[in-house]
């Protein structure tokens, strides 16, 4: 492929008829059918009052309409923000609501939560559309019915906002600034030679996880644009994933170390039933994995099996299975296109081998939290960014991580943050304090652990634990909320009022290798 044919828009014109995504349901979309739907979007979604620098957000599952969404919104110059379909409506509302998304596009399957976030958020009736049946939303066909599947006037480059939780509680939208310039001036897909992926040659990119989130997009959106096709996965299950795998010849895909272990689970005969040897990128992410995890899915899938680190921010590391098995447990070196270093509580760099705060930076642009200029500049020195974990490098310049964020969990590769838990129970009435750290979990990494102090005439009993947990579940969507809740008599905290959260966490830990 030249350059010249750079991004998925020109590829369409110059073959329409070429297969470019497998859907969930095993329907092939043509490239020529994808960008005419793309198109006819952008028209919509223009004639429903979008303009340049809008955003509009989606509440959909793995598919043709999430891939829709993204083509235009970054052909367009709109914002693209993806929803958690796993939150509540209360937290959809928040999102839509802060990213002041003008239009909503949900699925049938979340209707209820959608209907309900699009109240809140007082988005008005004309500008919600469902993909199936959601009263109150209009046919997600209306948007598109009627408009041409040419190509709109005005291309500008758009993007992702994704929505990253913060310590606050509330999530906050990664807002990059539009260049204005048409999306092929971009060398959109590029990212992907920094793991070896090329353009072309036969390659397949499996989607097994949730679009929402912002690699797995990113990941895809980029495959697309550098003439992979697309096999996507909606629910995740390990045989149906290795079933793909053998039947188009999948060449790469993004992972977390969850799947990993489901993987490792199956039946002997049942993981030699599929043919894997197609596989040359298996990139993972998001979440520690075990070192034995690790080699054991070296040893079946071969070297294939790589890691990478990044944050949603930008800028990361990436090691190969041959660095990864030479130095165990470093996630790489920095990027070509980023910068690594390990800073002091006073900003200064410190030497290899000893441990501080990562701080990253991408050379090819900034990011600012949308509408939280204090969180950008606590997060920064000079152009260099935190995400608050804690790592060494090795004088090769190999990052290995020594802690996560202070307080975050990661269950089943994804971000929980203890504040926003801790804010849920302390509205009760019965919780005085409250510390919300992870355990481990041998099939997720971690699960949700809470610790309260109950208030003054409030028994610390079973009850008073299941009626804590009934009510997380009415204001957290259900990954976040607590699995078990233990009391104690008074928190564990210093005279400023600090929480030593690391007492209370180490007991369950302890024997245990945690990594964060």
């Amino acid at each position: 492929m030249t350059q010249k044919s750079n991004g998925f828009w020109a590829q369409a014109t110059e073959n329409p008829g070429r297969v470019v995504l497998i859907t969930p349901q095993g329907e092939g979309w043509t490239a020529g059918r994808l960008h005419a739907e793309a198109n006819r979007l952008v028209h919509g979604l223009r004639a429903a009052g979008l303009r340049e620098g809008d955003a509009f957000a989606t509440v959909l599952p793995n598919g043709a309409e999430f891939l829709t969404a993204h083509l235009a919104a970054t052909q367009a110059g709109f914002y693209l923000v993806p929803v958690n379909h796993h939150l509540l409506a209360a937290e959809i509302a928040w999102i839509v609501a802060d990213s002041g998304a003008k239009v909503l596009i949900a699925h049938e399957r979340w209707g209820a939560a959608a209907a309900a976030a699009a109240d809140e958020a007082n988005l008005p009736a004309a500008r919600r559309y469902a993909v199936g049946d959601v009263p109150g939303f209009r046919p997600y066909a209306t948007l598109l019915d009627g408009q041409p599947g040419t190509p709109p006037a005005g291309r500008t480059l758009g993007w992702v906002m994704n929505y990253t939780s913060g310590t606050t509680g509330r999530p906050r939208g990664i807002r990059r600034p539009l260049n204005g310039r048409p999306p092929e001036e971009s060398h959109l897909g590029g990212f992907l030679g920094i793991f070896g992926i090329q353009p072309a040659g036969g390659n397949v990119h499996l989607v097994c996880s949730p679009l929402y989130h912002t690699a797995v997009l990113q990941f895809a959106a980029a495959s697309l644009h550098i003439g992979h096709r697309l096999v996507v996965m909606d629910k995740w299950t390990p045989q149906e994933m290795l079933r793909l795998i053998d039947t188009h010849r999948c060449t790469h895909t993004h992972m977390v170390p969850t799947q990993f272990q489901r993987l490792l689970a199956l039946p002997h005969d049942v993981r030699e039933r599929y043919d894997v040897s197609s596989m040359r990128h298996a990139l993972h992410g998001a979440a520690p994995c075990p070192e034995h995890v690790k080699r054991a899915m070296i040893d079946w899938w071969g070297t294939c099996v790589e890691e990478y680190y990044a944050a949603s921010e930008g800028g990361g590391a990436f090691a190969t299975a041959e660095e990864w098995l030479r130095r165990p447990g470093t996630v790489g070196r920095a990027w070509p296109i980023s910068e690594l270093a390990v800073l002091d509580d006073e900003g200064k760099a410190l030497p290899a081998g000893e441990v501080g705060t990562v701080y990253l930076r991408m050379t090819t642009g900034r990011f600012a939290y949308h509408k939280d200029a204090a969180k950008t500049e606590r997060s920064r020195v000079g152009d260099f960014f935190t995400v608050g974990d804690l790592g060494r490098l090795d004088e090769d310049g190999y990052l290995f991580l020594h802690d996560r964020k202070i307080d975050l969990i990661i269950s089943g590769g994804v971000n929980i943050y203890p504040a926003e838990v801790e804010s849920a129970l302390l509205a009760h009435p019965a919780v005085a304090d409250a510390a919300v750290f992870g355990i481990p979990h041998d099939d997720w990494g971690e699960e949700v652990k809470a610790v309260v102090e109950p208030a003054e005439g409030h028994r610390p009993d079973e009850a008073l634990a299941a009626t804590l947990l009934e009510h997380c579940a009415g204001l957290l969507a259900g990954y976040k909320r607590p699995r078990s809740v233990e009391f104690i008599a008074a928190m564990p905290r210093d005279p400023n009022g600090k929480l030593y959260k690391r007492r209370l966490r180490e007991p369950y830990w302890r024997g245990r290798e945690r990594t964060g």
